[in-house]
């Protein structure tokens, strides 16, 4: 921004809350990393790839915008804190040339470097690793589910799959993220075509963390998908442990849910925490080992949980509610005057129906009864008299009746908040093991961010070999993001703070998320007073006692925010 006065100009430039992520940046050292691996070799090149795709990551955190606007969002920052000397260089062709440098560069030794200068700068404990997957959803007609190769590199294939965000008609691909349970921080990326199942990508996930911390002593955490004999047999036969829940219809879990009914289970207190909200009651989590170990000869540990317990209870009450409702309303079509439905056959597949839409057949039984009615009716037309003859006539009426199975629901009542987990692990105690599966949810939050602040949806992309290049950089803002709430949630336990005022209204926040943090440094500007091609004055920011307690808790100073030429 420029604003004259007579022989002085007045330029603004915006700072924003770059200096803050070039500091993270810096720690992990991507843009050096990004610099080798993606040299500029051509002379020509007005600007470097590892710097276009440092720009790109710095755009994804702070306020994402789509590849072709990339030039606008970067014209109102410094040009020095994006490593440029003029923004309008970055247009969507330069941009695309440097994904396809990041697609042909060595990406795996590229992520193995930076994420192990994450660990090492900040010190992240590895040795629980969670493993989950998403979705990444594709629109448009220009993915045919072709497969590409580029530099004899497989693309991954963006085609049709189990779609984790609810749209079966569109195409995608599977995003595979590992974290590890010290803040959450990513560790590592798989993307995997669109119709990649989740149970096939846990073995070729553990052998690539195995390579890249160089041990296989961590505890690998994943959800039921891990739960099958090949991936947690490679694992346990490779020195590796994992933990994960077994899925519904396995034999452990049959059984457990027969023995308890005619057992009482020694249950042991594992955590206690308040509700909530305010009137909730406490939320508790028991364990109990299984009596007999898996089919694979692993641990089962039983987990009872109040909270799930009342949402079964809740669940299945409603269930049934809505089976007695759909079986009324069938009655009501049965007698009906028109009624359609003529024969037991009908109306015992319309009742089977009607539960089954209600959700309701496990507990709610359909008993369908026939009524014979009579009825007489004149033989002739005209106004009836003594002689007047009668014709009788019959009509079969059918009539529908709920009865709950009061044996099932007394049955399911006794295993209300149950659910299994499995580990190889001979050491942890089952406190341990929940506590490990509990932590998974982190990682939910991470693919939350993916989709939302980050907006990785829609893609403005058609080939899958820079697709694959940008949910790289997505990644890249992923840890980054995660390194400033890690930073940030240790330093306020540390100093003993329940939370900082970065809501609304000056509310306290008591878990800041990157997106909230750094939006506090949005306005953040630089002034300039030029006289001609001559600096007469610079004018820094004058930060708040908030932007000044944020950088001291993220141990960022605040020179980061000064001008070496004020100085």
């Amino acid at each position: 921004m420029v604003s004259s006065g007579g022989p002085f100009e007045l330029t603004s430039e915006r700072l924003g809350c770059l200096p803050v992520l070039s500091h993270f940046l810096e720690r992990v050292g991507l843009d050096e990393i990004l610099e080798r691996y993606l040299p500029a070799h051509d002379a020509r090149l007005r600007v470097a790839p590892g710097t276009v795709v440092g720009v790109v990551v710095r755009n994804i955190v702070c306020s994402h915008r789509p590849l072709y606007a990339l030039g606008e969002w970067a014209k109102p920052y410094a040009p020095a804190l994006l490593g440029l000397v003029d923004s309008s260089v970055l247009n969507d062709d330069r941009v695309g040339r440097a994904l396809d440098r990041l697609f042909d560069a060595d990406r795996a030794s590229l992520l193995t470097e930076t994420v192990l200068g994450a660990v090492r700068a900040f010190g992240i404990d590895c040795s629980e690793l969670h493993n989950d997957s998403t979705t990444v959803t594709f629109t448009g007609g220009a993915y045919d589910d072709a497969t590409t190769v580029r530099g004899g590199v497989k693309a991954p294939v963006v085609t049709f799959g189990h779609n984790k965000d609810f749209r079966p008609d569109l195409r995608q691909l599977v995003y595979v993220l590992t974290i590890s349970a010290d803040g959450a921080v990513p560790v590592a990326l798989r993307i995997a075509d669109g119709n990649t199942n989740d149970d096939v990508t846990h073995v070729p996930t553990w052998d690539g963390l195995v390579a890249l911390f160089g041990q296989r002593n961590f505890v690998y955490v994943a959800d039921a998908k891990l739960c099958s004999s090949k991936a947690m047999g490679h694992i346990a036969s490779n020195g590796g442990r994992f933990v994960t829940v077994v899925p519904h219809g396995r034999r452990e879990d049959k059984w457990f849910k027969d023995w308890i009914q005619t057992h009482a289970p020694s249950w042991e207190e594992a955590d206690r925490l308040p509700g909530l909200r305010r009137d909730d009651p406490e939320r508790v989590w028991l364990t109990f080992p299984a009596p007999v170990p898996s089919a694979d000869g692993y641990r089962v540990i039983w987990v009872h949980s109040s909270q799930k317990a009342a949402r079964d209870a809740a669940a299945r009450a409603a269930r049934i509610e809505a089976g007695l409702a759909a079986i009324d309303a069938l009655e009501a079509r049965l007698v009906a005057p028109r009624s359609r439905l003529r024969t037991t056959v009908a109306v015992e597949e319309a009742a089977a129906a009607a539960l089954d839409a209600a959700r309701a057949t496990r507990w709610v039984r359909a008993k369908v009864t026939e009524e014979t009615k009579e009825t007489f009716a004149q033989e002739r037309r005209g106004r009836p008299g003594s002689d007047t003859r009668y014709r009788r006539q019959q009509k079969t009426v059918f009539h529908v009746v709920a009865q709950v199975d009061a044996d099932t629901v007394a049955y399911d009542a006794r295993t209300d908040g149950l659910f299994p987990l499995i580990t190889n692990d001979t050491e942890m105690t089952p406190t341990k093991v929940l506590a490990a599966y509990r932590y998974q949810p982190n990682l939910e939050r991470r693919h939350h961010v993916l989709k939302g602040p980050q907006e990785v949806a829609p893609v403005y992309l058609e080939t899958p070999h820079r697709i694959e290049a940008l949910l790289t950089c997505h990644f890249f803002a992923q840890l980054t993001e995660a390194l400033i709430e890690r930073e940030i949630r240790g330093a306020m336990r540390e100093q003993g703070l329940k939370g900082i005022a970065l809501y609304p209204e000056l509310r306290n926040c008591s878990a800041p998320s990157a997106e909230r943090v750094l939006e506090i440094f949005d306005d953040v500007t630089r002034h300039r007073l030029m006289s001609g091609d001559e600096v007469a004055q610079v004018f820094d920011p004058e930060l708040s006692p908030l932007q000044l307690q944020v950088l001291e808790l993220l141990h960022v100073p605040a020179e980061v925010y000064a001008s070496s030429e004020a100085k």
